[in-house]
Order: structure tokens, then C-alpha cells, then sequence
């Protein structure tokens, strides 16, 4: 038995009362219980979560993967009410589905002092089909009431064995007990992976097994009689050897959602199951996602991805056309991608496995992630340049840690161009060569050869996004501050500004500047490039400051020096954080200053120039403030020059953010003449 020691926390509940676990043994103690021991502030807590996956053998069905789920949830206010409707996935294959069985649902208050109970009805349980692939059991547990306790259970029969699905050991409420079991024959070796910040504890186990099954002596294995009589029916047993996990945990924290988080689930702790080989007795090994190699070849080998890019004759004549007359490959590389961007539609559905096939996404215009860019890499190779699929999780798909061929959801264009990989994502209609949507930048991907050789190549951009603002204010003798604006955005800059805004009107355009900058009315707007990715949005405009920026006390005036642009707020407030900080992409931010000071008053102080820095150069402030004839010049530059943040370094950018709100809070000072 291997046993990984846990810490404290996990070794020793808080529950200050014998429960008991079993389905309807609800106590009175848990319905008096008004808040959570360790976590006050909590709306619900989990009070005990189970779940038990086997895989069985049966003659007709052959490996079947069964899964029996247990809850107990605390309901502590009406914020917690969410919890009690719950939904379960259900993967539908093109010939076999997974099914859900034996759901039922009780909800335990305390009437009296009696413990009542309300039983789900078939009218709290839905099915949804949410797309082809899967369908979703969704139900809702009645008569929630402040106090209340929840309990359901069911069992879901999958004969998809190759992944067992993630168990989460930690949500955004506490968790007081958890127990995970997973039992598989010797002939299926699986391997657990583990995720999150919190260790587990986790026990191996080895139990006798066999599986009964009938045959009829005179059969062969084609069906065929080998003599001329029929043989009665007779059962016969293969011994086996059952390899088990269970997984223990107690009294874990919630998990608490943090500004630049990424996908927060990244961190949470959690537990799954993936098959690595197989070993049936007489035959060799199986490897199935033992390596990255191993799994890049099998995802490469197969017909809906590699096979995908063997095909070119039904484009050729199309892009001989789009590449005639150009020059280098960097040129021929943005011509193929704007003709796939331009010529196919995305039907919104992702997955590293092409669907309608890229001849037939082609001929209709419209597939999935897989269709349309294992079509823009074929494409890119008929044109002799370095092109190769690389495969990726999404941020909101997690991060592939182990060895896995499930833990990969979308594939994108890689290019290679003088010693770099660019990458592409032509799905994305306001995507440019190496600038994909951010749920994209996430880790890293794998790019996959012919050849079977695959390499990692980072998805975080290199290059910084940057606004740079120019903006002339003029205070007038009301004080009223009116002024003029123009702003480029390069980059993921660019990138936003494009997803946010392109497609709506002038007048929408303009309210939301307005709600943004706060206090400002805009006029006189001008935006150019929304529609041409490869060069910077630019937009201008006149503005009227209704509001703030420069206040009047005993006949002097303080002015914030940047107006609306001032950060008046650190974004980080906790003392302490447990995983990185994710700015998706470094950016850099330029603002250049002019500011009129009405007339009949002069400077009497100015902030001091200044210049801060992170450790490691992962950050600086400039800050540079001057006087001119009739007003005040100023300078600012924020540069954020890494991706991610590392949790070590959390205490360090709290305080850079402390000393650029500080800086940027400074006042001129002006005082009459």
C-alpha cells in the first residue's frame, strides 16, 4: 500500500459532532448548524461528497465504466441556494452514449423538532441537449430554506473507459469530507493525475477479482461448428487481479476566485483518471499516453488529424491563385491565412479532431476548430512552407500537466519563419498572424510533425501590447476642463478594442468610452482600422470633463495630474496569494500629457519625477512631470513585461500597484497670481 503523507489539514476534521454519512441519516445537528466552523462567511459547504468509478466486464457489453455519486450539501442563506441545482455531462458517441440511473434528491429542514423531508419530483429533473456530442441531466432539489440540508445520489453507465472525468477535491465553499475511489482489472493500467495546491491523501490497493462468462464447446471462435453437435452452454472464470485508488480529504478550503486568476480551476485541487497502456493476457503492451511523443503520434496518426492534411488536390488551383506574385514566405503566410479566415466559418465547436472532414468543410465553408485550421496547415504546406498542427487547452479547458490526449481541445496553424514558430488561429475572424484570442494563451502547445517528433512551443506572446495616448487638457476660468484625445492600440490592444467594439454604432461606440472614462463627454469621434488587423486602432476625439480632476481649496487649485487616466486603485487586496498572477500578455501603456492652466495662476508645486521598478525588471513606472510656458507637461510609462507572475512575487507587485496608485494620486498645486 503506498501512502503519501498529508499535512495537518487534511488529518484533522473540525466537525465537532459524530455524522454519519449514509444516504438519509441526515442529523439534527447538521440542520442547527448556523455557519460554517472554519469559514464564517460561507453560504454552503459541501458536508460530505463521494464517488466510486469501477470498470466491469460483461460478455455483451464488454468494459463498462460505472460511476455511483454521492452528496451532502449545507445550505447556511439563500446566497447558498445555488447550490442545489446540479448537472451532470453526458458524452454521446456516434454509436454508444453514457446513460444516468437511480437519481434521487431529498432536502432535510427542521419542522418542530422534527426532521422533515421533501423528495425530488420528477418535475425538478430536466435533460437538455446542449450540441451533438452531449447531453445534460440537469436537476433542482426542492423547499430550499436558510438551515437546510441537501442530499442526492445517482449512477452514471459509460462505455467510454479511456478517461475517467475529473472529481473535484476542492470548490469556491468548503469541503468537510471527501472520499474518491477507482477500481480497474490489472489488464487496464490507468494513470492519476493530480492538480491543485493542496496534497492529497491517497492509497493503492490490490484486491482478488474474476470475471464468469458462457461458452458453447463446438463453436469456434468464427461461429462455426467444429463438430456436428451443438454443446450445452457452460460458464467459465478468469481470475484477475483488481487495481484500486481511494483518495481522502477533510476539512479543504474554498476556493477563492483572485483579479488575474486565469482559469481558477487550474489551481483547484482535484483528481482523474487516464489510461496509460493496456496488457491482455497472451498479447503485448499497448501504449496509449505513456509519453508526450506517444501521444502526439497517436493524435497525429489519426485519420480525422493527421490523414486531414494528405489531401491538397481540391485546393490547389484556389491558392496557386491567392499566392500569385507573392514574394516572400512571411507574405505568403498572411495570404493563405486571410483566404481560410475569409473563406470559412467557424460553426463554434472546438476539438483537435477534424469533424466534416476538411474536403468537405471546404466545399461548404463551415466547420469545426480542427476542420478549418488542419485545412489552413495543408494550405500552408502546399506552399512549401514549415507548417505543422499544434494542439492546445484553452483556458477555460484547464491545463494539460500529464501526458494526456483528453487534456488537448483546439488545434491551431504553426508556421516556422526565420528560427521562430508563428502561430494562427484562423476560427478567429479578428485574429492576425501571430496574435490569437486570449483563451488561447495558455501555457504552452504542442506542435506535431509528420514524422512523429512534437515539441512545445509557448502560446504567451512575446511582444507587448501597447496604447499610447496623447491628450492636450485645458482648465478654463469656470474650471471647466475640456481638451482633446487620440489613442493607438497595438497588439492584444488592438485585439480587445476590436472584439468590444467593432459592429456597433457611433452613438453605442461613444456611450460606453464615456461610462469607461466616467464624468467625460465625448464628441467630435473619429476611429480608424477597425477593420484592418494589421495595423493599429486609432481613435480621437474631443472631450468635456464634467466632473473631477481639478478642485478649488482657499483660493488655490489641485489638479490630478492625469484626470481620467489616474489609477485610483490597487487591484490587489489580499494579503497573501497561493498561485501566479496572469496578465495573459505584456503591455506597456504611454501616456503623453499637455495640460493649460487657466490664466491668473501659476504652479506653486509639482510632483516629483520618479521611476519604479520591479524585481527582475518584470515591471517599471516612469513618471516625469514638468512645467512649461503657460502650463505643465507630464509622461507616464507602465510596462508589465511578463505574462504570468509568479505567487512569490505577489507581496512584491501588490506593492509596485501601492506606489503607482500613490504616485498618480500626487496633486499640482496651483495658486493665483
Amino acid at each position: 500500500m503506498h501512502k503519501i503523507t498529508c499535512i495537518a489539514l487534511f488529518l484533522v476534521s473540525s466537525i465537532c459532532f459524530a455524522q454519519d454519512f449514509r444516504f438519509g441519516k441526515v442529523s439534527l445537528e447538521e440542520l442547527q448548524e448556523e455557519f460554517h466552523p472554519e469559514d464564517p462567511e460561507a453560504d454552503a459547504a459541501i458536508l460530505y461528497r463521494e464517488q466510486s468509478s469501477h470498470i466491469d466486464y460483461s460478455q455483451s457489453s464488454g468494459f463498462v465504466l460505472k460511476t455511483e455519486v454521492y452528496e451532502r450539501i449545507k445550505i447556511y442563506n439563500s446566497d447558498g441556494f445555488d447550490w442545489a441545482t446540479q448537472q451532470v455531462l453526458l458524452y454521446q458517441g456516434s454509436s454508444s452514449e453514457e446513460s444516468i440511473s437511480g437519481l434521487k434528491g431529498v432536502t432535510y429542514t427542521i419542522e418542530g423538532s422534527d426532521i422533515a423531508e421533501t423528495k425530488m419530483r420528477k418535475d425538478g429533473i430536466f435533460s437538455e441537449e446542449r450540441n451533438k456530442y452531449f447531453n445534460i441531466e440537469k436537476f433542482t432539489l426542492p423547499n430550499l430554506q436558510k438551515g437546510c440540508v441537501l442530499e442526492f445520489k445517482y449512477e452514471v453507465m459509460s462505455p467510454f473507459i479511456s478517461t475517467i472525468d475529473e472529481v473535484k477535491l476542492q470548490e469556491e465553499i468548503p469541503l468537510n469530507v471527501a472520499r474518491i475511489t477507482f477500481t480497474s482489472p490489472e489488464w487496464l493500467i490507468y494513470q492519476m493525475h493530480r492538480k491543485g495546491l493542496l496534497p492529497l491523501d491517497v492509497n493503492e490497493t490490490t484486491t482478488a477479482d474474476k470475471v464468469i462468462y458462457t461458452v458453447r464447446p463446438g463453436i469456434s471462435s468464427g461461429g462455426s461448428l467444429r463438430t456436428g453437435e451443438r454443446g450445452s452452454i457452460q460458464n467459465r472464470t478468469i481470475d484477475f487481479q483488481r487495481k484500486g485508488n481511494t483518495i481522502e480529504a477533510s476539512n479543504v478550503p474554498a476556493l477563492k476566485e483572485e483579479v488575474f486568476s486565469s482559469n481558477i480551476d487550474n489551481y483547484r485541487s482535484a483528481i482523474s483518471f487516464e489510461l496509460s497502456y493496456t496488457h491482455y493476457p497472451g498479447e503485448p503492451f499497448e501504449t496509449i499516453t505513456s509519453s508526450w511523443d506517444a501521444v502526439s503520434k497517436t493524435i497525429y496518426d489519426s485519420d480525422n488529424f493527421g490523414g486531414q492534411l494528405k489531401n491538397q488536390r481540391f485546393f490547389d488551383d484556389d491558392i496557386n491563385a491567392v499566392l500569385e506574385g507573392a514574394g516572400s514566405s512571411e507574405e505568403k503566410v498572411v495570404r493563405i491565412f486571410e483566404y481560410v479566415k475569409q473563406r470559412m466559418s467557424w460553426n463554434n465547436f472546438l476539438g483537435i479532431y477534424a469533424d466534416e472532414g476538411v474536403k468537405e468543410a471546404y466545399k461548404t465553408g463551415s466547420g469545426n476548430s480542427a476542420d478549418i485550421n488542419l485545412l489552413l496547415v495543408s494550405m500552408l504546406q502546399y506552399a512549401g512552407l514549415d507548417a505543422n498542427p499544434v494542439i492546445l487547452s484553452t483556458r477555460d479547458n484547464g491545463i494539460p500537466v500529464f501526458p494526456t490526449r483528453d487534456g488537448f481541445n483546439h488545434v491551431i496553424a504553426g508556421v516556422g519563419l526565420d528560427g521562430k514558430i508563428v502561430l494562427m488561429d484562423a476560427t478567429n475572424k479578428l485574429g492576425a498572424v501571430n496574435l490569437l484570442e486570449e483563451g488561447l494563451l495558455n501555457w504552452q502547445g504542442r506542435l506535431i510533425r509528420k514524422d512523429g517528433s512534437s515539441e512545445w512551443v509557448s502560446l504567451y506572446p512575446t511582444s507587448h501590447a501597447t496604447e499610447s495616448t496623447m491628450v492636450n487638457f485645458e482648465i478654463g476660468e469656470d474650471l471647466l476642463t475640456t481638451g482633446s484625445a487620440k489613442s493607438r492600440y497595438t497588439g492584444h490592444y488592438g485585439l480587445s478594442y476590436r472584439r468590444k467594439f467593432k459592429g456597433k454604432t457611433e452613438q453605442e461606440h461613444l456611450e460606453e468610452l464615456e461610462e469607461i472614462h466616467g464624468g467625460v463627454e465625448i464628441n467630435d469621434f473619429e476611429l480608424r482600422n477597425i477593420d484592418n488587423v494589421y495595423e493599429p486602432v486609432e481613435v480621437s476625439y474631443e472631450f468635456e470633463m464634467l466632473n473631477g480632476g481639478v478642485e478649488e481649496v482657499a483660493g488655490k487649485l489641485y489638479v490630478s495630474p492625469l484626470f481620467y487616466l489616474t489609477q485610483t486603485e490597487n487591484p490587489f487586496k489580499s494579503e497573501e496569494r497561493n498561485h501566479p498572477i496572469d496578465f495573459r500578455y505584456p503591455w506597456k501603456d504611454r501616456y503623453i500629457l499637455k495640460i493649460k492652466i487657466p490664466e491668473g495662476y501659476s504652479v506653486e508645486s509639482l510632483p516629483e519625477n520618479g521611476v519604479m521598478r520591479m524585481v527582475d525588471n518584470l515591471g517599471s513606472f516612469k513618471y516625469l512631470i514638468s512645467e512649461v510656458t503657460g502650463g505643465i507637461n507630464i509622461s507616464t510609462e507602465f510596462s508589465l513585461n511578463s505574462s504570468i507572475i509568479p505567487a512569490e512575487l505577489y507581496l512584491d507587485l501588490k506593492k509596485f500597484y501601492e506606489m503607482i496608485v500613490s504616485k498618480e494620486s500626487e496633486k499640482i498645486v496651483l495658486s493665483k497670481i
